[in-house]
C-alpha cells in the first residue's frame, strides 16, 4: 500500500540563539482546504511568512495554526541610543509645522520609537537569531509531515479493514437466501394474492407484479457496492492525496447501503443492510481525516 497522509498532526522545533530561546510549534487538524495561521511576535513577521509559505508549499489539506515563541535568557542586556536616527528623528520633528492643540514632541517620545534605543545583544543576535529561526522552520515542516504520515499509515490500516468488511458484507448480500429466485417467487405469489382480492383487473395485477418485483430486486446495488469497494481499493494502493475522493466513494457506499435496506423484503437481509451502513459511516468518518 503507498503513503498516505493524515491532516492531523503536531511538530515542534526549539533552540537558542545567543540569549534568546526559541521554539517553533504547528498544529494540523482535518480540513475542506488549506488554512494556515500564523502567530509570531512583533518584529518577526518575515520569517513567520516564510514558514507560512514553507507549509502551503508543502501541504495539500488541513487547519494549521504555527505560532514561535521567544524568550530572552537572564543578565543585563548592553543598552545604547542610536544617537544619528534620535538627531534625524529631531530634526524632522522640528521641520515640520506644528498643529494648534497639539504638543511638541518630547524627549521620552522620541526616545520611545522603535529603534532608537537599542540592545547591542540583540543587534548582534538579529542575524543569527533569523538564520536559525529559519532552519527551525524546515525542521518544523519536515516533522510535521512526518507525524502525519506516520497517523496515515495507521489510517490506512483502519480504513482498509473497513474496506475489507463492506466487501465481506456485500458478498453475504449476494449470497443471501433471500435472493434466491425461489425465495423471491414465493414473496411475490404472496402479495399478488394478497392484491387479489382487491378487485383489481388482472392486467393491473400484472403491473403490480412487475413493480414488487422491481423493488426486490438489488442486483444494480450489489454491482454498484462492488465497484465502489474497488475503487477504493485503488485509491488506497496508488496513496498520495486522496481524502476527497475517498470521502466521494463513502457517499456513495452510503447511498447504495441506504437502497438496499429500503429494498430488502427479508429479515436476513435487512440485518446485513443495517451493518453495511453502520460499516460505512465508520469509513466516512476515518476518511475525512486523510490528506
Amino acid at each position: 500500500m503507498a503513503q498516505i497522509a493524515s491532516m492531523t498532526g503536531f511538530a515542534r522545533a526549539a533552540g537558542a540563539t545567543g540569549r534568546t530561546q526559541w521554539a517553533w510549534e504547528v498544529r494540523s487538524v482535518n480540513g475542506r482546504g488549506l488554512d494556515v495561521r500564523v502567530r509570531v511576535p512583533n518584529g518577526h513577521e518575515a520569517v513567520g511568512e516564510t514558514a507560512r509559505t514553507a507549509l502551503q508549499r508543502t501541504l495539500a489539506r488541513g487547519q494549521c495554526q504555527l505560532s514561535l515563541n521567544l524568550t530572552r535568557g537572564e543578565g543585563a542586556p548592553n543598552i545604547r541610543i542610536d544617537e544619528g536616527l534620535l538627531a534625524s528623528l529631531a530634526e524632522a520633528v522640528a521641520r515640520v509645522p506644528r498643529p494648534e492643540g497639539i504638543a511638541p514632541a518630547t524627549m521620552d517620545g522620541l526616545l520611545g520609537i522603535r529603534g532608537v534605543i537599542v540592545s547591542d545583544d540583540e543587534a548582534a543576535d538579529d542575524g543569527a537569531l533569523a538564520r536559525d529561526l529559519t532552519a527551525g522552520v524546515a525542521q518544523l515542516v519536515a516533522d510535521l509531515v512526518e507525524a502525519r504520515h506516520t497517523e496515515g499509515r495507521q489510517l490506512a490500516e483502519v480504513v482498509s479493514g473497513q474496506i475489507d468488511r463492506i466487501a465481506a458484507l456485500t458478498a453475504a448480500a449476494e449470497d443471501e437466501p433471500a435472493r434466491r429466485i425461489e425465495a423471491v417467487r414465493a414473496r411475490l405469489a404472496a402479495s399478488v394474492e394478497a392484491l387479489s382480492g382487491t378487485g383489481l383487473d388482472p392486467e393491473r395485477l400484472h403491473q403490480e407484479a412487475v413493480l414488487l418485483a422491481a423493488k426486490a430486486d438489488v442486483r444494480e446495488e450489489l454491482d454498484r457496492l462492488h465497484a465502489h469497494v474497488a475503487s477504493v481499493r485503488e485509491l488506497l494502493a496508488a496513496g498520495g492525496t486522496i481524502g476527497r475522493r475517498l470521502d466521494f466513494l463513502a457517499q456513495e457506499l452510503g447511498r447504495e447501503a441506504n437502497t438496499l435496506c429500503a429494498k430488502a423484503g427479508d429479515v436476513g437481509l435487512s440485518r446485513i443492510g443495517l451493518e453495511l451502513k453502520s460499516v460505512v459511516e465508520q469509513f466516512r468518518e476515518q476518511v475525512q481525516n486523510i490528506e
